[in-house]
């Protein structure tokens, strides 16, 4: 099997559990693609090659993408793997680990199921940017929101919101959140957005901060496209796809769809969404003794 190993980096203390999965990995006789941030980090392996790209995954028929971090790791790899449908295990190195639900205790029964395919990949949808000036460039696609901010030092901003082209909302708010299903658990439930199942179909328009009391989340059917407005006393707002962000003029035009593709989670047999629910979100667990 042809895995390759993709992190922002290591702490000191996650040499161990890398070198660990490494020699699982090769114990087992799988091809071992590297980022090439990460090598300088490790000690020198005679049986790995390197990547730096989405080209090196498809050029080198990669079966396997190891997301090792936290969930922000994966959303980098979601830029990785784009449309090649190569799909993501995400091994938790961080902390909360929502997307990346794999433990590090976990790391050789996650090989043993990698390597004989008894694993479950979940499709996820993915939430696509249109804009006049390209922004984001050749990865205009995030898992787990869009968003539209007020700069840092600037009053909150008005955003105009259509579906389909006919009016929703004037949102008078810091900003604003589209929500893809997967995205639901994340910025959208810390803005009081309802958590959507993965496989709903669904976008989640939830503004941030909003001024008016009566303004809440509204769920939208995801083969919708949603355009916006912005006026505000800054020429300037901040537009967000996941962990990505650029600066963009008040007189931008931007829409935002489904993605045509979507991307492969893969999770343990023993790992569902409604048992992540109730593990990462302490739900029913009583804290008082």
């Amino acid at each position: 099997m042809i895995v390759a190993i993709y992190s922002r980096g290591l702490d000191a203390e996650q040499n161990a559990p890398m070198q660990f999965l490494l020699s699982e990995l090769l114990s087992r006789k799988a091809t071992v693609f590297l980022f090439e941030a990460l090598v300088w980090q490790l000690p020198p392996q005679v049986n790995f090659s390197i990547f730096n790209s989405y080209e090196d995954l498809v050029a080198n028929d990669v079966e396997c993408l190891i997301s090792v971090g936290g969930d922000g790791t994966i959303l980098d790899a979601v830029t990785m793997v784009r449309d090649s449908n190569i799909p993501i295990l995400g091994i938790n190195f961080g902390r909360l680990g929502f997307l990346a639900n794999i433990s590090k205790n976990e790391i050789a029964s996650a090989v043993e199921a990698l390597m004989h395919h008894t694993f479950i990949v979940d499709k996820r949808s993915l939430i696509h940017i249109d804009s006049d000036n390209n922004l984001f460039g050749d990865t205009p696609f995030a898992l787990n929101e869009f968003a539209l901010h007020k700069r840092d030092t600037s009053p909150m901003i008005k955003i105009h919101t259509y579906i389909n082209g006919e009016f929703l909302n004037t949102y008078w708010a810091d900003g604003l959140i589209v929500s893809t299903p997967t995205g639901s658990t994340g910025y959208n439930l810390s803005c009081n957005g309802p958590i959507l199942f993965p496989e709903s179909s669904s976008f989640v328009i939830t503004p941030v901060a909003p001024h008016n009391l009566n303004v809440r989340p509204i769920v939208v059917a995801d083969s919708n496209i949603i355009s916006f407005e912005v006026e505000g006393r800054s020429n300037q707002y901040i537009c967000v796809m996941d962990a990505r962000r650029e600066f963009v003029n008040i007189n931008i035009q931007i829409a935002v769809k489904k993605e045509e593709f979507t991307v492969n989670l893969i999770r343990l047999n023993e790992n569902s969404f409604l048992s992540t629910l109730r593990n990462k979100l302490t739900w029913g667990m009583d804290k008082r003794n």
